[in-house]
């Protein structure tokens, strides 16, 4: 029995459905942009691709395609490979300036002659719904989140989190929360936002020593590191919740129609042996991904609705 009162020998753990999820978040943003509308403010988010990266245009036109939905005001900037950096500086500058646009996403990866840090410090940290600023990562590092904008991988997990922990009847204040991963974009701001819910965290990684056993700590584990399935069963605490944040392509069975060899998408977690353990976890696909364009979009309705003091 875990300390939460899950026996091993239950049935395999709660799956967080982060489709469905997601539906509900971006119908409360449709609400919330509705709502401003009929004020005369028109939630407007501006994303910038460079170049001809197909998975780089993939994101980009699910993103659109959301912010049309919630009734976003959305425009989408296309620029060559050999865009310059002072360019793409230039159109950033614009979009500052530019009234109607609340949201401004630069999608990464950017060319190698672009230093992707300038551009992403030249977006005003109001417009910065990636939340990639560094004012905004150091706002949410000293806790103010009512300025802040939140990066949204992170900020989805945290919604995630919250449903598991509703549907398992625990208080996360006081948790013990392991974090696999150091990036700047997931493992510290996770670390951050969890903090602020009074969870005890520790962020582990690659040197960290005996790994399994610090993740066996966990009462919620977060697996952010880029290795497909590498977080075992045996690594979660009976009845854990399981966040896994991995989105990891590896050879499939067979060859697709065109005669190349399938692949498929796993996370960082074994899927199949952590959900024999654990008391909730996120699939992949299907989890945290699709959250993370759901936090997008609510974050451009509240730079909205700061942007008017509303």
């Amino acid at each position: 029995m875990s300390a939460h009162g899950r026996s091993t020998t239950d049935a395999s753990a709660f799956v967080l459905n982060g489709a469905a999820i997601a539906d509900e978040v971006l119908a409360q943003v449709a609400e919330e942009a509705r709502a401003l509308v009929s004020r005369g403010v028109t939630p407007g988010l501006a994303v910038v691709l460079v170049g001809d990266n197909p998975a780089s245009q993939s994101y980009v036109a699910g993103k659109g395609k959301a912010a049309k939905t919630c009734g976003f005001h959305s425009i989408q900037h296309n620029l060559s490979a050999e865009t310059s950096e002072a360019e793409l500086l230039a159109l950033v500058h614009a979009l500052n300036a530019d009234p109607a646009v609340h949201g401004i996403l630069v999608q990464l990866p950017l060319p190698k002659h672009i230093v992707s840090a300038r551009v992403l410090e030249a977006i005003a940290p109001a417009k910065d719904v990636d939340g990639f600023h560094p004012i905004n990562v150091g706002l949410l590092s000293i806790g103010d989140t009512s300025r802040a904008l939140i990066s949204c991988t992170p900020a989805g997990a945290m919604v995630l989190i919250d449903r598991a922990c509703e549907r398992l009847g625990w208080t996360l204040a006081g948790m013990e929360a392991v974090i696999i991963g150091r990036s700047n974009i997931v493992g510290k701001p996770m670390a951050q936002l969890l903090l602020a819910r009074h969870c005890t965290v520790t962020i582990a990684h690659s040197r960290t020593l005996d790994l399994p056993s610090v993740a066996r700590r966990a009462d919620i584990l977060v697996a952010a590191v880029g290795q497909p399935e590498m977080v075992r069963g045996d690594w979660v605490k009976p009845g854990a919740i399981v966040i896994d944040v991995g989105v990891n392509r590896v050879p499939g069975n067979g060859l697709d129609a065109s005669g190349r060899p399938k692949t498929r998408l796993v996370g960082d977690v074994a899927h199949s042996e952590a959900a024999a353990v654990a008391g909730a976890i996120t699939p992949v696909p299907g989890g945290v991904g699709r959250m993370t364009i759901a936090m997008l979009m609510a974050n451009t309705v509240l730079a909205a609705r700061r942007s008017v003091r509303v």
